[in-house]
């Protein structure tokens, strides 16, 4: 017969591998997964790029500020480049053994920092430890709950003459104001955070019967962790707020506060512009090295 002969016994029938190889290796090519190494050099093009795109919304403002300072030529609008060559000569044209910080600096920017981080650990401290007491009890949370509110809605700046009366002019004043003002965000939101832990978990320590102290700090704290860095947040713009404005006071001696009240009254509008621009990057600083504490502790997780 003609044609092809079919297969023998001691030969059996080759297998078309050509078809399937092909395609299970494109197969395999359209679902492999990205090794760490892409996936870590996506994440970090990411945020170079995010970091490109503020430092240039940054610079257009400042461009803009430049040509319109310039086009106006008023004196009460300095442009930015004459503002940050005085705030260098005025503060950090120092020398080395001061760290570039002259006297200005270490005799005006030094206490107010030192103020502001002395209140600033007080207030989440005790925000910290008053907020988990309050919220792992339902009842003590409802008793205390209207006068939390009461007390967060008081405007902080009202409270400065009540602890001039009591305290007197002085740091002891600056301090507690700073403390009594920024510690209620820092409470409220740890309350909160404490009283929303995942009902399951407790279920769990109670099966393991953790102790009190096992319980605080492996299950109450770590939830309530979001929370407690969205008050913290808040508590360091209040801290920065109540710095100035404790110092605007009279019978400050030092401070940006004081800088800016005594450039004011000697019409020194160059010093009380930098004065501002320094609060505001020191604003900016604060809140970043803050951010970045949280996304160490516990990275991108907010609170819901």
């Amino acid at each position: 017969m003609s044609g092809r002969p079919g297969p023998t016994a001691d030969q059996p029938p080759r297998a078309d591998t050509t078809k399937k190889t092909g395609t299970a290796g494109t197969g395999s090519a359209s679902t492999t997964a990205p090794t760490p190494i892409a996936s870590r050099a996506a994440r970090v093009g990411s945020l170079a790029r995010g970091a490109l795109l503020r430092w240039l919304v940054l610079a257009l403002a400042v461009g803009a500020w430049q040509l319109a300072a310039r086009a106006h030529g008023s004196v009460y609008f300095p442009p930015p480049g004459r503002i940050a060559r005085h705030a260098y000569d005025l503060w950090f044209s120092g020398p080395v053994s001061q760290l570039f910080l002259t006297d200005a600096a270490v005799d005006n920017i030094l206490p107010s920092l030192g103020r502001m981080a002395v209140g600033f650990a007080l207030a989440a401290v005790a925000g910290v430890a008053l907020g988990i007491a309050v919220g792992r009890s339902h009842q003590a949370y409802a008793l205390c709950n209207p006068v939390l509110q009461f007390a967060r809605a008081v405007p902080p700046p009202a409270l400065v003459p009540v602890f001039v009366v009591v305290l007197d002019f002085g740091t002891q004043m600056q301090i507690a104001s700073i403390v009594f003002s920024a510690v209620w965000p820092v409470l409220i939101n740890t309350a909160d955070g404490a009283r929303n832990v995942d009902p399951l978990r407790l279920e769990v320590a109670t099966v393991l019967r953790l102790t009190a102290f096992e319980r605080l700090w492996l299950l109450l704290l770590p939830s309530a962790l979001p929370r407690i860095f969205a008050g913290l947040r808040l508590s360091l713009s209040l801290s920065l707020i109540l710095m100035v404005f404790s110092e605007l006071l009279p019978g400050t001696a030092n401070g940006i506060g004081f800088t800016l009240t005594d450039a004011q009254s000697r019409s020194d509008l160059l010093t009380v512009w930098a004065a501002l621009v320094l609060l505001g990057a020191l604003g900016y600083l604060l809140n970043t090295g803050l951010l970045a504490v949280e996304k160490r502790l516990i990275g991108s997780r907010r609170p819901t």
